[in-house]
Parts: C-alpha cells; sequence; structure tokens
C-alpha cells in the first residue's frame, strides 16, 4: 500500500497493489458479472453485514423452486413413495453437509436444529454432566470470553444440574498455551466442556484451530482439574467465509447456521457431533419421529439407534434442508469452493483496514479507533470483519447510531451495537462490569440506539465482506466516512468551532480511475445535488404578519398562575425577558409519512391533534411503509374536511379518492394488530378501493390501515414525570409522542449552516416541510426550547418528554421526494455531531379540558427546566416524525 501514489489509494490499482502475495481477488472470473446476474437487487446498496447474514444469489432460489416443481416431498416419517424421496434427499443433504467440512458419516453425525443457538441448547442438555456433590469430581463448563451470547446462555442450564461455569479471558488461554498447563490427574474421565469460537463475531480474530487436538489429548487445559476435556468449536462465523477440516480439526461439537454460508434457507442450523462422544448424550425429552418404541400408560421409552433421529425431535424443517444441497452446489459453482472465498475476502477486509487506519485529522488524530487483536496481515489469523468506532478531531468517540444514520443516507448497511458479544464489546472498549450494569441503569439496553452514555461509547461499528462483496463496496465505504468527517467540514459551523481539514499528506484525493462504479454517486463527494429554489418570501410575510396581528397577552398575574398550574412538581422558572413566543404554523399528518395538513385552527383530543396519523399505509405483509422505504408518500396529500366528515387523498397523476371519517369497518373489514416502533395497536383495513389506490400511485402491493379507537398505542415513555404519566396517555400511528414542535428561530440558525455548505441557498419552508412538525412557535432565541420542562397554550398544558433525534426523512424533499444527504451531515455538525432537531410534547391532561382547539396566533407560555439538557426517550426505535 505505501508504494502506491499519492491520491490513487481509493483507485483499484491500488487496491491490486496492496493485495498480499499469494492471495486473489475473486473468483477467476467477471465479479461485476456475477453480482448484476445474481444479485441485481444490490443495485445502489452496499451491503457490509455479511456476518449478520450472507446473501442469497438468485440461482440457489431458481434451482430449489425448480426442485420444488418437478418432484413431490412428503412427510419423511411416512412409508409413501414421496417420503421416501424425501427421506433419502435428506440423508444426501447430510453427506453433502458432511462433505464440505472435510469428514464422513463414520467420524460424524448431523443433526438438523433450527439454528445455532439451538445447537448450542441441545450440548448444554445433552452433555454428561457430573454434578457437585457425587462422590466424583465434578464436571466444568468453560467458555472464551469472546463468544456469541448463545454461547455464554449455556450456563443457564448447566447452573441448573449444579454444574459451574469458568468464563476464560483469551489472554488467560493463550497464556496457558505457552507454558502448557497440563491436567493434575491424566486418569481422572469426569467428563469437562470447553466453548471457542474458531472467529470472534466481534472482531474477526481467529482463535487457533490447533487447540482443539492440545485440549482433548490433554497437552492444553483451560482451567487446572482432573478429567477429559472436549471442544465445543463454535463455527457459525468463522465457516461463513472459510474452509473447515474435521479431519485435521475434529472438534466434539460444530453449531452452525446455513444461512450465514449462502443466505437462505434461514431458520436452519445444524449441530456437527463427533460419533466418539455421540453415545454419551443424554436425553430426557422426546417428541415425534424419535422413538422406536414407547408406552403412553406406563413410563416405557427406547429410542431410535441413529443419533440424528433420537434428537431431531419432531418433523425437521424439510424443504429447508433440501435447499441446502442447492445452496452448496450454487456456492461452489460460483467461487470454487471455500478457499477461494477466504482469499477473496481477507483481500477485501486488508485493503480496508489498511486504509482506514491511514486516515488522519489535519492535527495528527486518527478518524476511526480499531477494535482488532491483529494487523490483517493473514488470513489464518482474521476474518473479513472490522471492528470500529469513528473519532472526532479531539479522539471522542462519535456515537455508532450516528455513524449508522448517516451511512444509511448512502445506502451503506452496516451493523452497530456490541453484536451479541458483551465479553469482547468490554475488552476492546475497556468497559468494566459495574459500567454495564451502570449502563442499564441509564436506559440502555441490547439492541437499542444509545450509543453513549456520559460520553463513553455502549458499543461499536461493525462492517464484514461475504463471498459476493467487490472492491466498489470497500470503496464506496471508504469514500463514506471520508465524505463524511473530512469533506466540506471546514466550513464555519454557527454552533461551534469550524472542524480541521484533512492535509493532503494524510489523506488522498479520491479516484475511481481503473473500474467503473456501479455507486456514481460517489464518483466525485463534492458533488452534491442542489435544493431546488424556493423563496423565503411568503414564509417571511407570514411570521411577520402573525408577530403583528396577535395583540392579545395576558396580564402578568395570570402568566404566573399559569405557570404554576402547568405543574404541582415541576419549578416554575421564568423564561428570560423578550418577544413573545408564537404558534405560527399548525400541521397534522392523517395518513403517516404522507404530506401535512396545514390548519389555524384545530381540534385537540385525548391523542393528540385530532386525526393526526390516524391512517398508516402497510405493505403486503402488513408491515408500515414509511419515508424510509418509500420516498414517494411524501407526495400523498390527504386533507380533511370537518364538516364533510370526509377525507380527501390527492396525488400527481391520479384522480382523487375519499374516505368517510366516521369509524364504521363493517362486519367485512379485516381486525388486526400492528406495531409502530414499540406501540402495539389495533386497526383495521380500509378496503380494496383505497388498496387499489395506494397500490397504483407507490407501484408496489399496499393497502391503507386506520387505528381502531377500541384500542389505542400506549407511550412507553419512562422518562415522564408529574402528573401526566405516559402509561395514562395513548398514542395514534406517531413514533414517540403525540405532537413535535419545532421553533423558527431554530430553523433559521440552521439554514444558514447548510446554505453554507450548499451551492444554492435553502429556503426557509422547505426547511420546515421536511422536520413534519405538529407545532411551529416563533420563540426568539435558537434551540431555547430546549430548556422548556413544559409549556401552556391557551387552556391546554404540554409536557415536554424530549427532544426529537432525527433520521434520514428529513433528507428527503417534502415536494419532490428526492434525497439529499446534505442536511443531515449538517444537522450533525451544526448540533455538536447530535441530530436532535425539536422536542416531543404530550398531553397534561389532569390540567386540560379535552376536547380542545390549538390556534395559529396562540402565545406560548413555557416553565423551564432545572437542568438545561433534555435527555433523550430511552426507545429502541429511532426518533423521528413520521
Amino acid at each position: 500500500m505505501s508504494g502506491a501514489p499519492r491520491g490513487e489509494l481509493l483507485s483499484f490499482r491500488a487496491f491490486q497493489a496492496a493485495c498480499p502475495a499469494g492471495y486473489q481477488y475473486g473468483y477467476g472470473g467477471d465479479l461485476r458479472d456475477l453480482r448484476e446476474r445474481e444479485f441485481s437487487r444490490l443495485r445502489g446498496i452496499t451491503y457490509l453485514d455479511h456476518a449478520g447474514s450472507a446473501l442469497f444469489p438468485e440461482s440457489l432460489l431458481k434451482a430449489f423452486t425448480d426442485d420444488l416443481r418437478n418432484n413431490v416431498y412428503g412427510n419423511p416419517h411416512s412409508q409413501n413413495i414421496s417420503s421416501k424421496l424425501t427421506y433419502d434427499t435428506i440423508e444426501h443433504v447430510r453427506y453433502r453437509i458432511l462433505q464440505h467440512f472435510h469428514t464422513t458419516a463414520e467420524d460424524y453425525t448431523i443433526i438438523f436444529t433450527s439454528g445455532c443457538t439451538a445447537a448450542l441448547k441441545l450440548v448444554a442438555e445433552a452433555f454428561p454432566w457430573i454434578p457437585e456433590g457425587t462422590n466424583q469430581p465434578s464436571s466444568r463448563f468453560c467458555f472464551l470470553t469472546d463468544s456469541h451470547t448463545s454461547v455464554v446462555g449455556m450456563r443457564g442450564i448447566t447452573a441448573s444440574r449444579n454444574v459451574l461455569s469458568v468464563p476464560i479471558k483469551p489472554k488467560e488461554i493463550l497464556l496457558s498455551e505457552k507454558n502448557r498447563l497440563l491436567a493434575e490427574d491424566p486418569n481422572c474421565t469426569t467428563p469437562h466442556l470447553f466453548s471457542y469460537p474458531a472467529q470472534s463475531n466481534f472482531s474477526g480474530t481467529k482463535y487457533p484451530l490447533s487447540w482443539i487436538q492440545d485440549i482433548k489429548s490433554g497437552k492444553l487445559c483451560p482451567i487446572k482439574i482432573p478429567g477429559k476435556w472436549f471442544v465445543l468449536l463454535d463455527a457459525a462465523s468463522y465457516v461463513s467465509s472459510s474452509p473447515l477440516d474435521l479431519g485435521v480439526h475434529p472438534a466434539d461439537f460444530i453449531p452452525i447456521s446455513f444461512y450465514k454460508i449462502f443466505g437462505f434457507p434461514t431458520g436452519l442450523g445444524a449441530l456437527l457431533v463427533n460419533n466418539r462422544i455421540a453415545p454419551l448424550l443424554r436425553k430426557t425429552y422426546f417428541g415425534g419421529g424419535t422413538a422406536a418404541a414407547y408406552l403412553a400408560g406406563e413410563d416405557f421409552y427406547f429410542p431410535k439407534e441413529s443419533i440424528a433421529e433420537r434428537f431431531e425431535d419432531g418433523t425437521v424443517s424439510f424443504l429447508d434442508i433440501i435447499a441446502l444441497k442447492h445452496g452448496f452446489d450454487v456456492l461452489e459453482r460460483l467461487t470454487g469452493g471455500m478457499e477461494k472465498i477466504k482469499q477473496h475476502t481477507f483481500v477485501l477486509a486488508h485493503y480496508t483496514y489498511t486504509v482506514l487506519s491511514a486516515l488522519k485529522y489535519a492535527n495528527g488524530a486518527p478518524v476511526v479507533r480499531i477494535y482488532s487483536n491483529t494487523d490483517f496481515s493473514s488470513p489464518d489469523a482474521q476474518g473479513p470483519i472490522i471492528n470500529f468506532n469513528v473519532l472526532d478531531e479531539h479522539g471522542e468517540v462519535i456515537g455508532f447510531s450516528q455513524v449508522d444514520k448517516m451511512a444509511s443516507l448512502y445506502n451503506i448497511q452496516l451493523r452497530t451495537g456490541c453484536f451479541c458479544n458483551t465479553g469482547a464489546c468490554q475488552m476492546h472498549l475497556g468497559l468494566s462490569n459495574k459500567d454495564i450494569q451502570r449502563n442499564l441503569q441509564a436506559g440502555h439496553v441490547c439492541g437499542d440506539d444509545i450509543d453513549l452514555v456520559d460520553g463513553q461509547p455502549t458499543g461499536s461499528v461493525r462492517i464484514s465482506f461475504g463471498y459476493m462483496s467487490s472492491f466498489e463496496d470497500a470503496q464506496t465505504f471508504l469514500k463514506f466516512i471520508i465524505a463524511t468527517r473530512l469533506s466540506k467540514l471546514d466550513t464555519e459551523d454557527l454552533l461551534q468551532p469550524s472542524v480541521p481539514k484533512l492535509t493532503t499528506e494524510s489523506v488522498p484525493k479520491l479516484t475511481t480511475e481503473s473500474v467503473p462504479d456501479d455507486h456514481s454517486s460517489f464518483n466525485n463527494i463534492e458533488e452534491l445535488s442542489p435544493m431546488p429554489h424556493i423563496s423565503d418570501r411568503e414564509l417571511r410575510n407570514n411570521f411577520s404578519a402573525t408577530k403583528t396581528t396577535v395583540s392579545w397577552q395576558p396580564p402578568e398575574s395570570e402568566v404566573e398562575s399559569i405557570r404554576a398550574a402547568v405543574s404541582e412538581t415541576a419549578v416554575p422558572t421564568c423564561r428570560r425577558a423578550g418577544s413573545p413566543i408564537i404558534v405560527t404554523k399548525i400541521c397534522l399528518y392523517p395518513i403517516k409519512s404522507c404530506s401535512a395538513f396545514e390548519v389555524t385552527k384545530w381540534p385537540v383530543g385525548n391523542q393528540g391533534l385530532l386525526y393526526d396519523r390516524a391512517w398508516m399505509v402497510v405493505n403486503q405483509n402488513g408491515v408500515c411503509m414509511s419515508q424510509k422505504q418509500e420516498p414517494r408518500l411524501c407526495l400523498v396529500n390527504p386533507s380533511i374536511d370537518l364538516k364533510k366528515n370526509v377525507m380527501v387523498i390527492q396525488a400527481e397523476g391520479m384522480d382523487s379518492i375519499s374516505l368517510s371519517l366516521q369509524e364504521n369497518p363493517g362486519k367485512e373489514a379485516v381486525i388486526c394488530e400492528s406495531k409502530v416502533c414499540s406501540h402495539r395497536v389495533k386497526t383495521y383495513d380500509c378496503g380494496e378501493r383505497l388498496a387499489g389506490w395506494f397500490s397504483t400511485f407507490l407501484g408496489r402491493p399496499c393497502r391503507l390501515i386506520r387505528q381502531c379507537s377500541a384500542m389505542k398505542s400506549v407511550s412507553c415513555q419512562e422518562n415522564t414525570k408529574g402528573p401526566a404519566s405516559a402509561t395514562n396517555i395513548s398514542l395514534s400511528f406517531v413514533n414517540e409522542a403525540q405532537y413535535l414542535l419545532i421553533n423558527v428561530a431554530s430553523i433559521l440558525q440552521l439554514k444558514e449552516h447548510i446554505s453554507a455548505r450548499l451551492e444554492e441557498p435553502l429556503e426557509m419552508e422547505e426547511l420546515l416541510r421536511r422536520f413534519r412538525a405538529n407545532i411551529v412557535v416563533s420563540a426568539p432565541q435558537s434551540f431555547e426550547e430546549e430548556e422548556w420542562a413544559e409549556i401552556s397554550i391557551g387552556a391546554l398544558r404540554f409536557q415536554v418528554v424530549g427532544p426529537c433525534s432525527r433520521c434520514q426523512i428529513i433528507c428527503i424533499d417534502q415536494q419532490s421526494g428526492e434525497r439529499n444527504k446534505e442536511i443531515l451531515h449538517s444537522l450533525s455538525a451544526a448540533r455538536g455531531r447530535k441530530t436532535n432537531f425539536g422536542i416531543y410534547l404530550m398531553n397534561q391532561p389532569l390540567h386540560s379540558s379535552f376536547p380542545g382547539v390549538l390556534s395559529v396566533g396562540s402565545q406560548v407560555l413555557p416553565v423551564l427546566k432545572e437542568k438545561t439538557e433534555i435527555q433523550p426517550p430511552t426507545a429502541s426505535e429511532e426518533k423521528c416524525s413520521g
């Protein structure tokens, strides 16, 4: 890599020069042609989560469906012709799996499970443990701390068997390997089990396969205790990109998930069991197909002789098993085998690691912190996984949730968090046990988007390459990091000091010569789509008119009484002196993710603005569709006529369509339960006429559903305080709260920052539409709304729930449906790496009488917080306005 000319490190020529000697990229053909032929659905998408799941090629599905069309497969437990065909085909697949791992049925048995986790659970339940308190030495379950949750979870079963579990840190077993810790009594036969991953799913570190023989032979002991050691090799991550030869490395148990290898089928795994231990396994439950004979009225059961049939309770997923044969065949045909996949993916990871490690700010600070035990110099020690956190120029971690949001703007799909591997997360991020417990108390749980607690990261970012990954994928990812961290950030921020530029010595100019880039939008990161020019005059005139026409102001004594009445628990801190705060705009969004319906006066009920997000568009599977998946939803314009009691829906090129506001699903309507974020709602379908209209406009099967008034979704906010607790307040199809409020002054400050980064100025009205607020106010100072605890507007009282953390929807022009990535970039830069903009409000029903009315021109009276920072809601979903 060092020999590449400066300015060309992102070119294919530099990539080729960086390939370590002896390793080959691609499979001897045109990889781009393979991608186009087998993965056309990936056009414009950079998929970098192969450690999460591989992607299936189209020819696998075709071969499988052709097989199903040409054959009749019955239940393999029957004896008819179709059932016999199924049984024989499954046995053939078992042999095919054994062949893939370079072993035979003489040495190993294949037990099909629902996945790797189920295979691990089977081992924990069936292993011949000797508990504490017997006349012989008891068993131990040892596991490497760099293990998946499903391995660590085995200790729950061993504890119920009165067997001790012992976590082993990688450095401890490496030290034992160096010192060759021998067993105390080689004649003791107490069975112990040691589990470790062939490849860490967190960092991609490959642990020595030589441990298997050393531990089984007694040359190496995880802990100093007499007995006989067996080895469980967690191979789920490893076998997705590396060959495993069980003839050379004969582990006793090898759990795998097939979707990790070739993407389909999911929900199917296997446990490979060494036949030398298979007869020792114990089983209590027996399901259909496992019994040779049993009595219903007496405790008599005799298992089948075959180990596989003894442990495969019930009918196996036989059609999915049949798909495996085609998976192995297609993978071999496309790539030439696992050794070539190993080389191909390693070359990509090596190159990406090398360039990523070289990225520096002007002050010499690294752009990323990579979590790895290797230098990516050998595929025998490192898999195609890169785990890292992005840093700012001061060395502070930028939260993984922020990186994930930015990546989605570039159609890059990666993974964030701790990856079901808390041990590795603690080891690499330096998190103590107390840190993990403290984070839980702060509201952070596995899988959510709380990425920083007290400024410290709770997880990281992971990219991983697979057999069909390409140089363009690596190039696109690296361009994304440079574009978001090191390009165009020298413009002065409105709210913080400017960010240093890259030095020319530390970062090359981008070039894509030699290889056409499928992701053409990245060919020049300096080129960002200009926003359409919309005049500010109308909005400014309206804003000025509002300020001059509103004349009513309550007497100071009334102001104080209102402030005091907002909450009995809040401290009624007076707002700083200044111009009155006025409501300048009110919008509701009758259909979630569709266009706004602007009003000057509107009824307010227990759920918020009447009919706000009362309807929702869902796909053919009943899953909510938002602008994230279907930006053209913003072009659908619903309007409500309260006098006529109808909603009219319009869109360009479509005849308008209307439906009654009266909730009357009728006997023919389908009542079902749906989920919006984490909220459960009861809905009914609005019928074929509306479904046909939306399907025609969006060009995909979809339906319109409406929330039933009989069951409203309940907010799960945990940080709601005061008399109106969130558990007593219902929601419509909103994401987090009943209202979203933004401040015109905050929009103006953000507008100036964004316009400085764009070639053409961005107009106010367009920004207002992008942030999809219910209430727009004219507070004199920008972002002073973030200091509010509660507000009153006329007779209505609202509690501030927290800030709205924005997602990629703000990048969508609400009049055209076009995306512009710069909006979220600018918001992040302007807000100090956060994407908070606007605040969530909830009704305070004990201080408000419903129904009420919210009007443009009303004065807003806030109660300030004691603390000046609003803590974001602790839900796991993105807090964006739909």
